[in-house]
């Protein structure tokens, strides 16, 4: 078993952001002459104009004009108090857009600023070092290499993240009440939206693992289904955790193949009134269905597109949602440039389920509810220090818990006698040096035997296999 109305084009079904270190989402792009139609009336901006003016010719310093236009950008973008609307420079906007269309070198993490701190926004991209080394969606980055990140702006913690594939980085973490440093070697990031496979004990189940929703991903879904269905697979599992969303047109499309023509996929709306919907037909789907049986699987860090494709089988076509509440992004953004190819990504509207709920803040319910066992949330034990007996860190309360899904016998919170002798246990199993001690190496190997039971034991995956089977 494997482990106001508005015109439609493309639009950002994912969870934003701010700047990027890498991940992908969905947008949609409008021409510069979106904002070069703009009107404008002097009085409306004459505070601006005054102040451009005013810093140009008294500021005791030389200054970029750029740097004054671009920083009134952002700053009217923040202004808003939306996390997920934003203005990219240039840079920030090339790399942006190549994260949704092929590969890159970085960690995989996306971040945005709260409450001052940069913040991990996102499920980082599958196997990338970030994924890795154990970051996940809302770890705060306190320190990058030494340095405070508090305060500074996200176009400054991003270019010292970012770097040459093969360095490393050290971060310093904070996950609610936990505190942990990690070494993150930067590498080329892959960006693949899917993946496939017959399941392993069950030939008839095809499995696909859904990333997020790219350019390409509803015609990947056609072709993986296609290929599946020629292995012998009578039904699908389709797994959408840690999936941060994805172009909207990839999501009705991909949801259209599993509804009935006419059935709604999505609806949107402003606060006011609903004002248009998204429905299942031949024009989105091409005429391909799938009748299959299937069940989808989410997480809490599945959001905005990977929340419309579920809530619509969910609704629709009482397909089973299997996993946790997902994220709870209910807002749909657009993504105009400027003829410089800076951007802007702005909220424009608000996306409900078929039935017409709202889910931000809240997410999708799961018709079953199932989840990882504790230990798969803890954070990863220290590289940079060693844990021995006597130490009574939250690192080493971690240790038993981690020992203790291994199999191992280990009591209390402490690096005790019991954690010791499972130390060396573990050791001398794995061909370590039996030290008793958690180094590097042995934090590396613990790490990576409680991620393969994880993926081995699944019983979110498990949960989606009975359903089909029973």
């Amino acid at each position: 078993m494997k482990n106001k109305k508005i015109s439609f084009g493309k639009y950002v079904a994912s969870l934003v952001i701010v700047a990027l270190l890498s991940g992908g989402l969905v947008y949609w792009f409008t021409s510069s002459e979106f904002f070069q139609s703009s009107s404008f009336s002097q009085n409306d901006l004459y505070k601006v104009h005054a102040l451009y003016d005013d810093i140009q010719e008294n500021y005791y310093e030389d200054v970029d004009d750029n740097e004054l236009i671009e920083g009134a950008l952002e700053g009217m973008t923040d202004a808003l108090d939306d996390p997920y609307t934003s203005y990219l420079g240039k840079q920030e906007a090339e790399e942006f857009d190549d994260s949704l269309s092929g590969d890159f070198e970085g960690i995989g993490a996306t971040l945005r600023i709260v409450d001052n701190v940069p913040e991990v926004s996102e499920a980082p991209v599958k196997d990338s070092p970030a994924e890795k080394a154990g970051l996940r969606a809302k770890d705060k980055i306190l320190e990058v290499d030494g340095e405070k990140t508090e305060g500074k702006d996200l176009s400054s913690v991003v270019e010292t993240i970012r770097g040459e594939k093969g360095s490393t980085v050290k971060l310093a973490v904070e996950r609610g009440n936990d505190n942990f440093e990690v070494d993150i070697k930067r590498d080329t990031i892959p960006l693949e939206s899917l993946t496939y496979e017959l399941d392993e004990d069950h030939q008839e189940i095809g499995s696909i693992e859904i990333a997020s929703f790219n350019e390409n991903t509803a015609q990947e879904l056609k072709d993986a289904v296609k290929d599946l269905r020629e292995q012998g697979a009578e039904s699908f599992v389709i797994d959408l955790r840690q999936n941060p969303g994805g172009y909207l047109d990839q999501v009705e499309e991909m949801a259209s193949m599993f509804l009935e023509d006419d059935q709604t996929i999505v609806q949107f709306g402003t606060d006011e009134e609903i004002t248009g919907e998204s429905k299942a037909s031949k024009k989105l789907d091409g005429g391909f269905k799938v009748n299959e049986p299937t069940t989808v699987l989410v997480d809490k860090d599945s959001a905005s597109a990977s929340e419309i494709f579920a809530a619509a089988l969910k609704e629709s076509a009482d397909i089973p949602i299997i996993g946790t509440h997902t994220f709870g992004k209910g807002t749909v953004q657009s993504v105009s440039d400027f003829s410089d190819n800076s951007e802007v990504k702005m909220t424009v509207q608000k996306w409900l389920t078929p039935k017409g709920e709202w889910i931000n803040e809240k997410g999708v319910e799961p018709t079953i509810e199932a989840d990882l066992p504790e230990y798969a949330y803890l954070p990863p034990l220290p590289k940079d220090e060693e844990l021995q007996k006597g130490d009574e860190s939250d690192s080493s309360k971690n240790l038993n818990k981690f020992l203790q899904a291994l199999g191992y016998e280990t009591k209390g919170e402490q690096f005790n006698d019991e954690t010791e002798q499972a130390v060396k246990d573990f050791q001398a199993k794995n061909e370590i040096e039996a030290s008793g001690r958690v180094d590097k190496e042995t934090s590396s190997a613990i790490e990576q035997e409680v991620v393969e039971q994880i993926q081995g034991t699944d019983p979110m995956y498990k949960k989606a296999i009975e359903e089909l089977t029973k």
